[in-house]
Parts: C-alpha cells; sequence; structure tokens
C-alpha cells in the first residue's frame, strides 16, 4: 500500500513539471491590426519583453516567422544577476539579423552595477538603445518616431515609495513636448505600463501620440479564470494594465512577457509575442468599386 502512494505521488509531481513545463514554454503570438492616417504602407512591429535573460530559441524561431520591419524590446532583456549575459549577446546578434532592433531599459538592467557597459555592449552587437531619446525612421515610406524611455524605477527603495505615493517620477513633459510635435506615427517604447495612465497628472496618455508599448507586468504572473492578472508589481494585486490593448488614440498594447523574474513559474499565462500590423486608413479613392 505504501509502495502505491509513493508511485502516485512521484507521477503526480511529474505530471505537475510537465503542467509548468509548458505553461512557461508555450509561446503565444498575439496579434493587433491598427490603422492610421499616418500610414503610407503596411508596417509589421514584433515586441519582446522581459526576457529575463533567456536565450529563448523558440521566441527567435517565432519572430523570425513574423517577418517584421522593426523589432522592439521593451526592457528586462537582462536579469539582475548578469545571467547568460554572453548568451544573450548572441542571442541578440540573431534578433539583428531577421530586422533592427530598438531596446529601452526595464528596472532589472538598471539595477546592474555594470549598466554603462551592459548599453554600450547591446549597441557594440548592434541593438539601437533608447535612454530618453527619440529616433525617427523610413519603414515603407512612413516616418516613424520612436520616444524610448529610460524611466530608472528600479530600486526596491523606489518600489516602497511607490507604494507609499511618496515616488518621485521623472519629469517627462519636455520629452514628450518634442515628440507630440512630430509628424508621422508615433510610437513609446515604455517598460511600466502603469506610467500610461496611472500616475495622476504625469501621466502619459495626456500627450499627442499612437501607440505606447510596455512590458514589466508579466500578465499578472497568475490568470485566474473569471478573475484575471493576480499581480503586477507597480500595481499591486488584480492588475489594471498587465496585458492586452488599453484606449483607441494614444493606445497602451502591454506584453505578457517572455522570461520569469524572481517567481519563476507562470499559470495560465504563457510567454507572449505581440506582432503589430499598422496600415494606412482606407478612403473612398482606395476601396474597389
Amino acid at each position: 500500500m505504501k509502495t502505491f502512494w509513493i508511485i502516485l505521488l512521484v507521477i503526480v509531481i511529474v505530471l505537475i513539471a510537465v503542467f509548468l513545463y509548458f505553461q512557461n514554454n508555450t509561446i503565444d503570438i498575439t496579434r493587433y491590426r491598427l490603422q492610421s492616417k499616418e500610414i503610407k504602407e503596411k508596417m509589421k512591429i514584433v515586441q519582446l519583453s522581459d526576457l529575463h535573460s533567456k536565450p529563448f530559441q523558440k521566441a527567435l524561431n517565432k519572430t523570425r516567422e513574423q517577418h517584421p520591419d522593426i523589432i522592439v524590446i521593451t526592457g528586462d532583456y537582462i536579469n539582475d544577476h548578469g545571467k547568460n549575459y554572453e548568451k544573450m549577446m548572441a542571442f541578440g546578434k540573431e534578433l539583428l539579423t531577421i530586422a533592427p532592433v530598438y531596446y529601452i531599459t526595464g528596472n532589472h538592467e538598471r539595477r546592474l552595477p555594470y549598466f554603462a557597459d551592459l548599453m554600450e555592449d547591446l549597441e557594440n552587437i548592434g541593438f539601437c538603445v533608447l535612454l530618453d531619446e527619440i529616433k525617427s525612421v523610413a519603414i515603407n515610406g512612413t516616418t516613424l518616431n520612436l520616444l524610448g524611455l529610460d524611466e530608472n524605477q528600479a530600486s526596491f527603495e523606489d518600489y516602497r515609495a511607490r507604494r507609499k505615493g511618496t515616488f518621485a517620477y521623472k519629469d517627462m513633459s519636455s520629452l514628450f513636448g518634442k515628440f507630440s510635435a512630430l509628424s508621422g506615427y508615433k510610437i513609446v517604447l515604455s517598460h511600466f505600463p502603469e506610467n500610461f495612465e496611472m500616475i495622476k497628472e504625469m501621466g502619459y496618455n495626456q500627450y499627442d501620440f499612437d501607440l505606447q508599448l510596455s512590458g514589466h507586468a508579466h500578465g499578472g504572473q497568475f490568470i485566474l479564470p473569471f478573475i484575471g492578472p493576480v499581480y503586477s508589481p507597480g500595481q499591486g494585486l488584480f492588475p489594471k494594465y498587465a496585458r492586452g490593448s488599453h484606449g483607441e488614440r494614444p493606445m497602451l498594447i502591454v506584453s505578457r512577457g517572455l522570461g520569469n523574474a524572481e517567481f519563476p513559474f507562470r499559470l495560465f499565462n504563457h510567454p507572449e509575442i505581440n506582432v503589430i500590423t499598422v496600415t494606412k486608413v482606407l478612403g473612398e479613392s482606395d476601396v474597389c468599386q
């Protein structure tokens, strides 16, 4: 009888391990189709976020299958222990064989003591590193403007201050003022989705741009049936901005991310790659008669 229970326990443990493996390694492709009068010809963007030092070969293969015009990485590419550093550099080089890569920092990179060296290494492999910078590029006849934010909300003291409501957010108004004045399609890259609207008068959604791409929330880590995402640092329990799209213009799209940080498991919350296709708004002259 004792042997039976031991065998049953082993089977249960194996089944749980298999379940968790697939929960953490099955990648979902989430597609968004947007329109804008600023677009000349179709433009495809792949968003990768929160790899946390996981050189995910499956993510590389799936990104290649999308044939994107550009790839954006919205922070936490390397975790705060610098794990798999050289492997992530090699992974980045592979991404660059697919499309140009535009990168912003997350909280994990900002906690690294060799932050400046990391930024230099990423630039040296070919990433366009945007630290509170604007980059304008031509894609299929469209001027695409990217504002990459380095919000530096990284330390654990910062998290405590945010919970107390005493955190001093960076004033981005001057940068957004310059960005809003540009013509063309405008995308904000921000690691922290809550900064879109939840930081009161400093929220980004008050400015003139088309789309914000963010990560950080890991989809709430667990997504419970009928309840939704459970927890996100910076938003707390049952976070509003943990996944999906919010608003119209500006619109926020939040990636559930690809890797894990301190907590190693996801539940009903597969790793995710966002594929955003933006096309021109059809006028009467564009419609077949």
